[in-house]
């Protein structure tokens, strides 16, 4: 392999990285072509394949020099991508693909090959996808937490601190009914945040068809906490398809009792550590300028059981 090889970024990475003008994220996205070069010969590594790429990663799919089909990742440098790798090395395949090699200072990750065209939506009956995903989260959050990871009473506590002001940009009293109410359930709850390591991302596009297993999970963005606090990505899959469907809240209130049963909590407390989803969901939203809460957020408030 040579560093000559030419890497084509995506245009649709290109304008994910220069959309807002930061200038640390125009130089990565430039800079990319080299850093892929490089470490296709650093690893000795062979193009096998388009590049792919999601709206913060570039994938190249490669073969190691024994043949090994594997996916090369690039993704800027971040909290979140240290992250990942803390997890990543952590799981060790287990529940999720598997790191092969990996690159600290640049983030770029050697993984096993999945099969990136077939995600768990393909996947007709909701029981049978929501089984597979609560089965591959209930391993995951087996897990105890390493060092180095955020959180959960961290971010919880951050969150009741934004919440006066989030309530109060709200213009329908009915929204600020719900925040303050998604708030009063973290306030009960932060004082045990809970230790396991938490995907905090496990939705259906995030598992993918494998090889070695049927389905594994991807793209993590670990965190440490309650694993209540995991559960409203899977809540959440296909949303618009099924708030079309009019089926919203019964398929919400089935997913909830799947996921609860397969990981063995407690309902009151994780429909408490969901609202703590909903919460911070809702004050992304508002600090990106909204000022009502998004349908789906109270939909899903709506499906939960009364704590």
């Amino acid at each position: 392999m040579s560093t000559s090889e030419t890497v084509d970024v995506p245009d649709a990475l290109v304008a994910s990285y220069t959309k807002n003008g930061d200038e640390a994220e125009s130089a990565w996205i430039a800079a990319l072509p080299k850093l892929a070069a490089e470490f296709l010969d650093r690893w000795e590594l062979k193009r096998d394949g388009a590049a792919g790429c999601g709206e913060a990663s570039l994938v190249l799919p490669v073969a190691r020099r024994d043949g090994t089909r594997a996916a090369l990742r690039f993704q800027m440098p971040r909290e979140e991508t240290a992250a990942a790798l803390i997890g990543l090395r952590t799981w060790n395949g287990d529940g999720a693909v598997r790191l092969l090699d990996h690159d600290p200072v640049t983030a770029t990750m050697l993984l096993e090959r999945l099969d990136g065209s077939r995600t768990l939506e393909s996947v007709e009956d909701d029981d049978t996808a929501m089984g597979v995903l609560a089965g591959l989260l209930a391993r995951l959050v087996a897990v105890p937490a390493p060092q180095g990871l955020r959180g959960l009473g961290d971010i919880a506590a951050q969150m009741l601190e934004e919440a006066p002001r989030a309530v109060a940009a709200l213009v329908d009293p009915a929204d600020q009914r719900r925040l303050h109410t998604w708030a009063s359930a973290v306030e009960e709850l932060v004082g045990e945040p809970g230790d396991r390591m938490l995907h905090w991302d496990l939705h259906y596009g995030n598992v993918l068809a494998a090889e070695r297993e049927p389905w594994l999970a991807i793209d993590p963005e670990p965190l440490a906490g309650d694993p209540g606090f995991d559960l409203w990505p899977a809540l959440d899959s296909g949303w618009e398809e099924l708030a079309a469907a009019g089926d919203d809240l019964r398929v919400v209130r089935r997913r909830f009792d799947l996921l609860t049963e397969a990981l063995g909590l407690d309902r009151a407390r994780a429909a408490g550590w969901t609202m703590g989803r909903l919460l911070q969901n809702s004050l992304w939203d508002i600090e990106d300028g909204s000022a009502v809460l998004a349908p789906s957020q109270i939909a899903v408030a709506e499906a939960l059981p009364i704590r």
